[in-house]
């Protein structure tokens, strides 16, 4: 029987306690499992798996294996074997130097080799072709070819017999060692090269695997991407999938002839979407303290009573916790006219601040010292910044269509096209709940815009048909888009997707997601779509706001002739 893998036993010591340094295929999740019953656990010290320390264990594991593993013993001492290497491969034994060599073990499709970090050895390994690290494993991964071998033998010296690329290249028909595994009842996924393979795991019940032979991946991988909350296990080389109905109704809508199910699941017991994870603690720092924080929290007092969005409070406390910091020793309320000047000239000349940021610093103090405390003569007249006349950035229709184009997901696709088709904020795009869309009426109702405005818009007609398509697959409950695990989708998340599809299609690398209103302002206005009209669907409470696309439209300026062009020169 030829042996399955490669146990390799190095003794080490830890802190005076005597271990094993253990290797093995570190993609087969079985015989992981195995190990973790003799004890096995990581050691983040010495960037290995250990076992403690007990002088029997190579022939624990050679019994407990049989003859399906092979076991190497690197502190001089080979375990005996009850059957013969059938691989005739010798123990890897160092090069016996002055520095220790590398520690190899032989994957089934690369080398993994776990090498102290010194100058000369790292700068050896870089040089061969191929060798990359890995931050996951932290050790360095080297193509199975038969270059590879004769480049490690040649800088190392390491025992190694070379062989074949026949027998150096894992045959294309091996099955990967993968924790997902079909049930033994049913034929092996690897036995099925024309359909996509479904694996129940043998611990989990929230996830699944999906096994996509390489023949199929041109036509149906930007199929399995759409599968929301999927994600790609590159140990196991499948795809693990949430158990759950949505998940289902997915693979029966669009893969449901190509399929190939290795067990039968209950779909009475699968849950509509996965609940929602254990809120876990912010990681990030705390904003330092101010001595007198007690002011900061009548100002963030004062601005709830007014109703002011939570986003507009926390920048304002963030201002005005700066400012007194900058005077730590003094009352706020004592703080005088001519400080509050040189602060705000600090930040212009030593911070490099933005006219918007000196606004909101200059509009945080208004709000304390006239509101909190009561002392407007301190900032009557505060310099304010000239307002700045800048043209926003607008895409082309030749770029929304690119962008478009680049997005394979359905549900991300949709987010970005109801934002440009309706003129939305990245805000009011997650706001929308079920009953805001009026597609009788071709209308959209958008709640508490900005400034706290209700307005309609315009609801896209080919928006109205991928919403169809849309409902019937995720079936939202409360807000028409939501997060894997249910409840409001985020605004990082919806920044994400267009990031991603912005450095797909190439177009304007300073677009962002607001961009795309920008860009429904202009198009509506280069159609001949009325100034008025266009003001009411933006939600703008002045006209002048909704002014500036007429600086940036196109309409007409084909027609124009530069005064140069009409000189005889």
């Amino acid at each position: 029987m030829r042996a399955l893998a490669t146990i390799t036993l190095v003794q080490d010591n830890l802190e005076g306690k005597e271990l094993w340094k253990i290797y093995f295929p570190f993609a087969d999740a079985a015989l992981r499992a195995q190990l973790e019953t003799f004890g096995l656990q990581y050691e983040p010290a010495l960037r290995s798996s250990v076992i403690k320390y007990d002088e029997t264990l190579p022939e624990k594991l050679k019994a407990h294996f049989a003859e399906t593993i092979y076991i190497v013993v690197k502190n001089g001492k080979q375990a005996s074997s009850a059957h013969e290497n059938p691989q005739g491969i010798p123990p890897i034994v160092e090069k016996p130097q002055a520095m220790a060599g590398p520690l190899l073990h032989r994957g089934e499709h690369r080398i993994r080799v776990d090498i102290p970090y010194q100058q000369e050895q790292v700068k050896l390994l870089r040089s061969i072709e191929g060798a990359t690290w890995s931050r996951t494993h932290r050790c360095w991964h080297l193509p199975r070819t038969k270059e590879a071998w004769a480049a490690l033998n040649a800088l190392f010296a390491v025992a190694i017999e070379e062989k074949s690329t026949a027998e150096a290249e894992p045959a294309k028909s091996t099955p990967p060692k993968a924790e997902l595994q079909p049930s033994s009842e049913k034929p092996k996924a690897t036995e099925i090269t024309n359909k996509i393979t479904i694996l129940a795991h043998p611990k989990r019940t929230d996830i699944i695997g999906l096994r996509l032979p390489k023949e199929m991946a041109p036509d149906h991988l930007a199929t399995v991407k759409n599968i929301h909350g999927r994600r790609w296990n590159p140990e196991a080389l499948l795809w693990e999938l949430p158990n759950t109905l949505l998940t289902m109704r997915f693979l029966e809508k669009y893969l449901k002839e190509h399929l190939h199910w290795t067990y039968q699941p209950d779909l009475e017991k699968l849950p509509e979407r996965l609940e929602a994870a254990p809120a876990t603690p912010f990681l990030s720092k705390e904003p330092p303290k101010a001595k007198y924080e007690a002011a900061v929290v009548a100002l963030e007092q004062c601005l709830t009573l007014k109703r002011y969005s939570f986003r507009t409070v926390k920048a304002y406390k963030n201002c005005f916790r700066n400012f007194i910091r900058h005077y730590d020793e003094t009352k706020p309320s004592e703080i005088t006219r001519a400080q509050i000047d040189q602060y705000i000239h600090y930040l212009i000349r030593e911070k490099k601040i933005t006219e918007s940021y000196q606004n909101q610093v200059v509009i945080a103090l208004l709000h304390f010292y006239i509101d909190v405390v009561k002392q407007e003569t301190k900032v009557e007249r505060l310099f304010r910044p000239k307002k700045l006349q800048k043209l926003p950035h607008v895409l082309t229709e030749d770029e929304v269509v690119r962008l478009l184009a680049s997005v394979e997901n359905q549900k991300h696709k949709l987010i970005l096209m109801l934002i440009y088709s309706a003129g939305l904020r990245l805000s009011e795009v997650v706001n929308l709940q079920i009953p805001d869309l009026q597609p009788e009426h071709r209308r959209l109702f958008v709640r508490e815009g900005k400034g706290k405005k209700d307005r309609c818009t315009i609801l896209s007609e080919k928006v109205i048909a991928k919403l169809k398509d849309y409902f019937d697959l995720h079936r939202p409950s409360e807000w028409l888009f939501e997060g894997a695990t249910g409840g409001q989708y985020s605004v990082r998340s919806v920044q994400a997707i267009f990031d991603r599809a912005k450095q797909k299609s190439g177009i304007n690398p300073y677009a962002t997601v607001h961009t795309l209103r920008h860009s429904f302002a202009t198009h509506l206005l280069e159609k001949g779509v009325d100034l008025r009209y266009i003001q009411d669907l933006l939600g703008h409470e002045s006209s002048k706001t909704t002014e500036i696309y007429t600086h940036i439209t196109k309409k007409g300026i084909d027609k124009l002739q530069s005064p140069l062009d009409s000189l005889d020169i």
